[in-house]
């Protein structure tokens, strides 16, 4: 049975009820991330966006402005504004770009960072609980499949960003 349904069997009912299932359940994940991630932020006092674009950066600085605008898919005025209040805040520091001393980067400083992972650690935990579950070949095939998944939305959202 699973070599069918990797191999096309994709059209049975049950594929078809579990392939809904799934894309319901990203739904609801997506909703109480977003509802997570809108809490943190109003504890630190910044924008849901500037969360965004902080954790951008934390994961993939030193970035210039536009590199950031690009990710967080903002227009460059828009990110401007942000790192503007993020810099403010003590969260992040512009550095002139040492090839380049014209150009800047964004990086995060570290000295706030324990006030994020405090606010996700009861997250963090409840992940670490539901991981400790699942084998490691099974942890291999959800992240990939995360990993899939992030793909196909980075691609949906270039996808609408074009047109």
């Amino acid at each position: 049975m699973e070599t069918e349904t990797k191999s096309g069997g994709g059209g049975t009912a049950r594929h078809r009820r579990l392939t809904t299932a799934i894309r319901e359940s990203l739904r609801e994940l997506s909703i109480q991330l977003s509802l997570l991630n809108h809490h943190v932020s109003g504890r630190l006092e910044l924008n849901d966006v500037d969360l965004d674009c902080l954790d951008l950066i934390s994961r993939h600085g030193p970035l210039s402005p536009s590199a950031l605008a690009r990710r967080a898919g903002l227009h460059p005025a828009t990110i401007t504004g942000v790192l503007d209040r993020l810099e403010r805040g003590g969260w992040v520091k512009r550095d002139r770009d040492q090839a380049d001393r014209r150009a800047v980067t964004v990086r995060a400083l570290r000295g706030r960072a324990a006030e994020v992972l405090r606010l996700y650690a009861g997250m963090n935990a409840s992940l670490d609980q539901i991981c400790a579950g699942y084998t490691d070949a099974e942890l291999e095939l959800l992240a990939d499949f995360l990993r899939r998944t992030a793909g196909a939305g980075r691609a949906a959202t270039v996808a609408l960003a074009g047109d």
